[in-house]
């Protein structure tokens, strides 16, 4: 998957399984760091990251015509700092991907989904502030 750099702008070709800890940019030099942003990711990118994760994933599943979800964006955010480190943070646009939701029984949005080992281990429907999603990852 694709990771920009936070100092230079780089884009970056990162293996799923070390989003966690990013290395160095590839033009700049200097430490990715960990990932304070959620990642906007296709059904192939969401399995290899379930998949390889070391750290705790939550994911964000919305729909861009859903006013709730626009709510939320900016909670999504703030929790993905908060995680940074310690979890990654990932976003799935229903209506572009609905086979990821279908996949997992989802029939409201926005809804999220901490998953440990490619499980699915604690969800909440419904909008809700930075430090509940980040609560939700533990």
């Amino acid at each position: 998957m694709i990771v920009p750099c936070p100092h230079c702008g780089k884009k970056n070709r990162v293996n799923p399984a070390r989003l966690p800890d990013t290395g160095t940019c590839g033009a700049c030099k200097k430490p990715i760091g960990d990932l304070a942003t959620p990642i906007e990711v296709d059904p192939k990118t969401f399995d290899a990251v379930l998949t390889n994760s070391p750290v705790p994933v939550l994911v964000d599943f919305w729909a861009p015509w859903c006013g709730p979800c626009r709510r939320a964006a900016p909670e999504v955010a703030r929790a993905a700092g908060m995680l940074a480190g310690r979890a990654l943070v990932l976003k799935v646009n229903t209506q572009d991907h609905p086979q990821i939701s279908q996949r997992f029984g989802i029939q409201g949005i926005p809804y999220f989904a901490v998953f440990e080992g490619g499980s699915r281990v604690r969800d909440q429907t419904g909008l809700v502030d930075a430090n509940r999603l980040a609560a939700l990852v533990g």
